[in-house]
């Protein structure tokens, strides 16, 4: 059995994936050598991504070293970061 949940490429990644569904309650982040542990307050489905700590809102997130967009709203540590709380910045018109 997998011993983390979720995968964080670079360090400085703001966000986790996941590596399959997983259920509210205590996950395993790997982050390099690593394991550190959160409260998921509702279930992520596979490949989405959990705020590794708090983010406030217009703050810039990262996912694979890359900035990937900006918080839309505060996001507690833990929590599901997806289109409801995230707005890109590589698909959106100037």
């Amino acid at each position: 059995m997998r011993r983390w949940q979720f995968l964080v490429l670079k360090p400085e990644d703001d966000v986790a994936t996941a590596l399959g569904d997983v259920p509210a309650g205590e996950a395993a982040i790997r982050s390099g050598e690593q394991v550190e542990m959160l409260m998921l307050p509702a279930p992520i489905p596979l490949g989405h991504k959990i705020a590794r700590h708090a983010i406030a809102r217009g703050a810039v997130i990262r996912k694979y070293g890359a900035l990937i967009g900006e918080a839309t709203a505060d996001i507690a540590a833990g929590t599901h970061v997806h289109v409801h709380n995230l707005r890109s910045r590589r698909a959106r018109k100037t």
